[in-house]
Order: structure tokens, then sequence, then C-alpha cells
């Protein structure tokens, strides 16, 4: 019996062993593999077209801002990072229904930039398709594009989310004189950074002309992604290294506009959008005291920007609940960016868990 009991033993820890050693190798590969990018980086530029198009002085331009979701959060969707139960989208026919919802609503807005956030160039949860790409062709437009989310694989949680490769990327006619990847700072450590994201800014400069000539001028183009789930330290850290961009930006004679997801409210908020889970994801605020004299915080109320992921947005399960929604997403601008309108375009959360939100602005 006791030799019975040492060969089950022995097979137990030979298990373990290996168990642990398959784990170590995990995570030397994961590190060796570790997306580790130096703090300005070029970032990816495709231009469809030779003809020059710059833009124009105190001409009316529209800008759009849309975190996607990685057209994999639409309304049949939850997140377990937002206590939901899955990872994955229910079915990668629903991820090809939610990109061309998202492509047929930037057309017909027919925005002259749209800056994208959580745009998906090769991962698992996307069905390894090229979402830049794709918008880029289907938009006929010149594109930027540079990594906020590289790793190898995410093995968390159950099924695991595998690999990913996804970022920011800017969408336009104009030709981009330069376009460039800012790392933003973080506050997870290791082995955790290794399959979480590497937040960052793509800066994006623009010539600007009048009556067909060269300004001098740049209208620089700030995308960014601010992080979510943290303790609000590496939001503040993210926001101090923002604004130190900005300054130095508007210092140089330049235009600025920043926008994308905030994951913070705006400090105009109203408190329209209640909080309902008091125990769940909140946002913090964005600490204004950072932004200079004459630039402006643009949002709007008209609807929410995001929604909470606990369920999918749809059916049974969603008449069950309440629902948390945020305004989250905007833009700031600099003095000389004259804001005509700003409004979110209510989708109700068909294509992604975020809403777009769209700036009407001239430069002056």
């Amino acid at each position: 019996m006791s030799g019975i009991f040492l060969k089950i033993l022995k097979t137990a820890g030979i298990i373990i062993g290996l168990l642990i050693l398959a784990f170590v190798i995990f995570l030397i590969v994961l590190s060796l593999s570790e997306y580790k990018p130096d703090d300005i980086i070029n970032a990816e530029v495709n231009s469809l077209s030779e003809n020059s198009v710059y833009i124009e002085k105190n001409k009316e331009q529209k800008i759009m801002s849309w975190n996607i979701g990685y057209c994999g959060l639409g309304k049949n969707e939850d997140f377990f990072m937002d206590g939901g139960k899955t990872s994955l989208p229910t079915s990668q026919e629903n991820v090809e229904k939610y990109k061309a919802g998202i492509k047929d609503g930037i057309k017909a807005e027919n925005p002259d930039i749209i800056i994208l956030q959580e745009v998906d160039y090769n991962s698992k949860r996307s069905g390894r398709k090229n979402q830049v790409d794709y918008f880029k062709k289907q938009l006929n437009k010149n594109a930027a594009f540079t990594y906020n989310y590289k790793t190898l694989y995410c093995p968390i949680p159950i099924p695991p989310m595998g690999k990913i490769e996804s970022g920011l990327a800017i969408y336009t006619d104009y030709n981009a004189e330069s376009a460039e990847r800012y790392k933003l700072p973080s506050v997870f450590k290791w082995p955790v950074r290794l399959a979480n994201l590497k937040r960052c800014l793509l800066v994006t400069r623009f010539p600007v002309y009048e009556n067909g000539k060269d300004t001098g001028r740049k209208l620089v183009l700030i995308n960014f992604h601010l992080e979510a789930f943290d303790n609000g330290e590496a939001k503040k850290l993210q926001t101090i290294k923002l604004a130190e961009v900005l300054k130095q930006e508007y210092a140089n004679g330049n235009y600025v506009i920043a926008g994308g997801d905030w994951n913070q409210k705006f400090p105009s908020d109203t408190g329209k959008s209640a909080t309902v889970f008091n125990d769940g994801w909140q946002p913090g605020i964005i600490d204004d005291t950072l932004i200079a004299e004459g630039w402006k915080l643009c949002s709007s109320e008209n609807a929410p920007t995001c929604r909470s992921n606990q369920f999918p947005y749809i059916g049974e399960q969603a008449e069950k609940h309440e629902w948390q929604y945020w305004v989250i997403d905007g833009l700031l601008v600099s003095p000389g960016v004259d804001v005509k309108s700003i409004s979110v375009l209510d989708k109700d959360f068909e294509d992604s868990d975020h809403n777009p939100v769209v700036m009407q602005f001239e430069l002056k």
C-alpha cells in the first residue's frame, strides 16, 4: 500500500514540477517578447494618394473620435473586466457586423479627420484581421497607426484572450508631415505588465495653409486612450504627461487638438449620467488644473459616450438590469482652435460600447 502511495506521490510531484516549469518558460517567453518601445518612436503611416491635400485656416473642419472596442464590444457583448463573464466576442460573425456598422457610421458622418481607439491589427479576439487596413481602404483615407497593446499572449481569463496587437489610428485626406508614438507612464510592474496595455500618445503633425501658402504652423493632432483599470494613479501621471506635450507643442507655435478616451469624466459633468454601480468601475475626473489658460475641454452630455459592460446590451439581460453610463470621451483644444459645435452621436451602443464624439472647428 505504501509503495502505491509513494508512486502516486511521485507522479503528482512530477506533474506539479512540469506545470511549474511550463509556467516559468511561459514567463520567460513573454519577458523576452515584451513590447518595450523607446520614449518616442515613429508611427506607421500609410498614404493612399500622392495628391497634396492640406488643412486650411478659416475653413470649417469636422473631427470624429470613437473608441470602437476592437469591433468586439457591440450590443451582444459583455466583458469580464467590467464585471461581465466573457473575454472574447460572442462570434466572429458579430465582429464583422460591428466592423461594418462602425464603417457605415463613419461614412455617414463624413468627417475630415477620424481618430479611433482600440483598433486591432492582429488579435485573436477579432479573428486576426487587420482592422487598421480595413478602415483605411473602406474610408479611402490616409492612415497613421501605433500600438498601445502588443502581447504575444494574454493568459486571462478562461478562455484566454490570447495574442493581442491593437492600438490607435488616425484617418484623414490630409497629408501628415510626421507621426510619432509618445510613451505614457505606467504603474504596472513585472509580471503583470507583460500582458497589459502599453499606453501612449499618437502625435501627428499636419502643415497648415492659408490662401494656398504654408503658414509655417502645424496642426498637432494627438490621439490617446488613457488607463482604465488602475487606482487612478496611472491616469493622473498620463494626464500630466499629456499636458506637458500639449504645452510644448503650443509653445512651438502650433495649433493643438488632443482627443480620445480619457477614462475620466469632464469637470463640466453635471451628473446627468448618475452612478448606478457604486461597487463597480468608476472613472475619475480630469484634473483641469493641469490645463493651461485659454485651452478648452470639449464634451457634450446630449448622450453618454460609454456604457457598462456587465451584461449584453440586448434582449432579456438588457431588460432586467440598470445601466451605468458615462461621458468620458471628448477633446481638448488650444487657443486658436475655434470650436463651432460638439456632440455625441447616439448610436445606442449598437456596434461598440462607446458612442462617437463629433466636433466642428476652424483654425484661426
